[in-house]
């Protein structure tokens, strides 16, 4: 806690999981929020996912999808699957967002990409995408496409092709 107090981004996230699940501590969606936004607002793309999936949820926070959209969208920009995967959902579903089938493909092509590696950033080993997330991103993109134009298809590729060459 100490080293959460003092601004540590990791410790804060540590928190901010440990409230949300329950370990070691009471479960504690407030307090989870709480070391969630400052690990957040210090740039760490997991405690802005996981702030995004607490708004999602409403756990803890009052529900408001433009709010959990605006956290998956800093962390999936930093190139964090789990967002890319949310930020894709949302865009299909229009939460939080105007509906965009071509966006939505976009990020679940990326996610079908680049959730199959592993990365190493700033020394720390991001894990690999769970297989059944990788698998709901083909599912929804194989569902939108059937959907969408040709055109529509080639466009959320190219978008995605742009991204990750941006990006790497």
């Amino acid at each position: 806690t100490k080293a959460a107090e003092q601004g540590m981004v990791q410790a804060q996230y540590n928190l901010g999981v440990m409230s949300s699940e329950g370990v070691g501590v009471l479960q504690d969606y407030k307090e989870s929020v709480k070391w969630y936004r400052l690990a957040a607002e210090q740039g760490l793309p997991a405690a802005q996912n996981n702030l995004g999936v607490m708004y999602y949820n409403g756990q803890g926070v009052v529900q408001d999808y433009k709010e959990a959209f605006k956290w998956y969208r800093k962390s999936a920009e930093q190139g964090y699957t789990d967002a890319q995967y949310n930020s894709g959902l949302m865009y299909a579903k229009g939460q939080g967002v105007l509906q965009d089938y071509v966006i939505a493909c976009m990020y679940w092509n990326i996610v079908e990409v680049t959730g199959n590696t592993t990365v190493i950033k700033n020394g720390v080993l991001e894990r690999k995408m769970i297989s059944s997330q990788l698998e709901n991103a083909r599912k929804g993109r194989s569902f939108l496409e059937k959907k969408m134009t040709p055109s529509q298809i080639e466009k959320a590729q190219d978008l995605a092709r742009e991204w990750m060459q941006k990006h790497q």
